[in-house]
């Protein structure tokens, strides 16, 4: 309970290559245990044990680590090998310049800059994609050597900002959660910036931390840990932990006093980070909500009990909000598609 959930946008987006490709994409989502209408519904999420089974299904499909998503593929094993190389550097700086240069390599690839200033190190991707529709992609290109970056260092690595050079998709509200920085769209290019103090920093893994990272890769750099830097991460793992002991969930005020803030100041820092302390109520139970009738049994009365609803209907009010659908159709879908494929498929070899 409390791990994020992901909006059906990014279901739509992951899946374009393949279909371009003319994959057969029914096959893919029940093998994800996703029931293919959600894909109609904007307002639909997934939990990420099924967007990671996607992505597997989908790297199985078009052997391609790009996902066909590029106007070339990239084989399996190329960003293993780029880790690889990087891995030898003495520090972070050198590390991301020869990732970079590993990728220059490849015609169709990324195209990767790593630029300073006293102040600031930006990463920016200059490929246009303009096979990638979505955007996905162009995205993922920065989540992952940010977050790559992180687990070289052993630190997370706080980013001061992130700008893309297109204009705010219908989900914008879903990338500073994301990213965790101010995003601004309609820039002149694509690119993100973190201090740059962290180029010099030394890196800490080895070749057996980098094999175990590969096993998981590139799911597991996607998915966003909370390190409990910002406020509306310290706010959400309260509420997560306190929904885990019971269904009662703290008021503002208790929440405020656990973070040694007063009520008011605790509001003007959500709001600060475009969110409130209801919003985040909201998205925990649903996360909680969509985790449980996706990879649980529990009946939908005894669910709807746990997250802290006093009557069924408020549930169903609910839940139908959050998602499109009703938690009964939502549940009858995701099983329907997890007897079908019953198994999990496996990441392949790096």
């Amino acid at each position: 309970m409390g791990k994020r959930t992901i909006t059906v946008h990014h279901v739509r987006a992951v899946l374009r290559g393949a279909e371009r490709a003319g994959a057969d994409i029914v096959p893919l989502l029940q093998a994800a245990h996703i029931p293919p209408l959600l894909l109609g519904d904007d307002r639909a999420r997934i939990t990420s044990v099924q967007f990671a089974r996607l992505f597997r299904a989908l790297y199985r499909t078009t052997r391609d680590e790009f996902l066909g998503l590029a106007a070339a593929p990239s084989r399996p094993g190329t960003f293993a090998m780029m880790c690889y190389a990087a891995l030898a550097c003495p520090d972070l700086g050198r590390a991301m310049e020869r990732g970079a240069a590993f990728y220059g390599l490849f015609d169709g690839g990324p195209d990767l800059t790593l630029t300073r200033t006293p102040a600031e190190a930006v990463f920016t991707v200059h490929n246009k994609l303009d096979t990638d529709e979505d955007r996905f992609l162009t995205e993922c290109m920065v989540i992952i050597w940010h977050r790559l970056c992180s687990w070289l260092t052993g630190s997370r690595i706080p980013l001061r900002w992130a700008e893309f050079d297109y204009p705010p998709p219908p989900h914008r509200g879903e990338y500073e959660t994301l990213f965790g920085c101010p995003v601004r769209f309609g820039a002149p290019r694509t690119a993100a910036g973190f201090d740059v103090h962290w180029l010099a920093a030394p890196l800490v893994q080895d070749e057996e931390s980098l094999d175990a990272l590969l096993h998981r890769a590139p799911f597991d750099l996607l998915t966003r840990r909370e390190y409990g830097t910002t406020v509306a991460e310290q706010v959400r793992r309260s509420l997560a932990q306190a929904l885990r002991a019971g269904p009662r969930l703290p008021s503002l005020t208790d929440t405020a006093a656990r973070l040694a803030v007063s009520p008011a100041t605790l509001r003007r820092r959500l709001d600060r980070e475009n969110t409130s302390f209801q919003q985040l109520k909201d998205a925990v139970r649903r996360d909680a909500a969509i985790a449980g009738l996706a990879e649980g049994r529990e009946p939908i009365a005894e669910l709807a009990a746990r997250l802290g609803f006093s009557e069924d209907t408020s549930f169903h009010r609910a839940f139908r909000r959050w998602t499109g659908t009703t938690p009964g159709a939502y549940r009858v879908a995701s099983h329907v598609y997890s007897h079908v494929y019953s198994h999990d498929y496996e990441t392949p070899s790096q």
